[in-house]
């Protein structure tokens, strides 16, 4: 006889999941495999890929932490900043990545609804930090390059104040979940957790916490950093047809257009996927949809913790040459000067 799974959870990790257009059950994330979603193989391609990031992640981060801590010359105030988004990608990587490894691994949240919460918490907080800090990043790009505030100089306090206000905007979009605002619970393939932005509970509020996560945790920092660059590109813009004689100029103006078409693409990889997702549920309820797609911004999110450091950090020059040094890598010499060079010509850009 099949045995009967249809579990209710404590009420705030209930969750309905359907297994066909006639059948509402429950079963539990937290107590048997919840292979009614997807082949063994799919779980453990997830579980690989979880693993990946997990390592990936972990050894990046942890490189570049290191990096700024040996190089004295790499603790700047934009450098402060990086890595900033490093710690909230380490906690990320190190928490998030690994627990939905190995829950994966077993095809079920087996770490129950304790380390739910904590996974979700962590993920969200790290989440939250790594975002704004990129607009932080762009926001102080804009005022050294373009000095909107003239002679305003931005120092390593700026920089430490900035760092300081992503955690406490993280904490601000984590913390509710916790005390009754939304609930952290799993998500997608049902291995990982995250608040509650797909289940029509009117108890938890969810609707109005969705918007507020969208409203203040994307579109706003999204916003920044979308102005943020397009009044930087103009000025590169004005400054390399100032100086058609430059080459110096000319080649800063192509490398930094090149580095913002790709930071914008990578914020929106990171975080349209959970955006659009939880829009169209909040503004289609009792439309009927694949909880299995709820893995994909998960993972995208996730994956952040890898691809942010390639972008931000190890496509810095100076950063990669002390990255090379540390490692034993015999460093280039010429790229520290070129990317010193780089550095002085884009500061001159901005009017005086």
């Amino acid at each position: 006889m099949k045995p009967n799974y249809a579990i209710e959870l404590p009420e705030d990790f209930w969750i309905p999941i359907p297994l066909d257009t006639d059948n509402m059950t429950a079963f539990s994330p937290f107590l048997v495999p919840q292979d009614h979603l997807g082949s063994k193989g799919l779980f453990y391609a997830m579980s690989a890929f979880m693993f990946f990031l997990f390592v990936a992640g972990t050894s990046i981060n942890m490189l570049t932490i290191a990096c700024t801590v040996q190089y004295k010359k790499l603790r700047s105030h934009l450098n402060y900043i990086l890595m900033n988004l490093s710690v909230a990608n380490l906690l990320v990587s190190v928490v998030g990545s690994f627990t939905c490894f190995y829950c994966f691994a077993f095809r079920y949240m087996v770490m129950g609804p304790l380390a739910c919460k904590v996974e979700g918490f962590t993920a969200t907080l790290g989440g939250m930090v790594s975002l704004w800090s990129l607009a932080v990043v762009a926001f102080e790009r804009w005022l050294v390059i373009c000095k909107p505030l003239g002679s305003f100089s931005f120092r390593s306090s700026h920089a430490i104040a900035g760092c300081a206000l992503t955690w406490v905007i993280g904490l601000a979009a984590a913390l509710p979940p916790l005390f009754g605002w939304s609930r952290f619970i799993p998500e997608g393939l049902q291995c990982s957790c995250a608040p509650d932005w797909y289940t029509t509970d009117n108890k938890f509020n969810n609707e109005s916490y969705v918007m507020f996560l969208f409203c203040f945790c994307f579109a706003v920092p999204f916003t920044t950093i979308v102005f943020c660059y397009s009044q930087l590109l103009l000025t590169l813009k004005m400054a390399a047809k100032a100086q058609a004689e430059s080459v110096s100029t000319q080649k800063a103006e192509r490398e930094v257009t090149r580095m913002v078409v790709i930071m914008v693409i990578g914020f929106l990889v990171c975080w349209m996927p959970y955006a659009s997702f939880a829009m169209w549920v909040v503004n289609n309820r009792g439309q009927t949809f694949d909880l299995r797609l709820a893995t994909i911004p998960s993972c995208f999110s996730k994956a952040s913790t890898v691809y942010n450091p390639i972008i931000y950090i190890l496509l810095n020059k100076q950063f990669r040459s002390c990255m090379m040094k540390m490692l034993g890598i015999s460093g280039s010499d010429d790229e520290e000067s070129t990317s010193s060079q780089s550095v002085t010509e884009i500061s001159k850009v901005g009017p005086a």
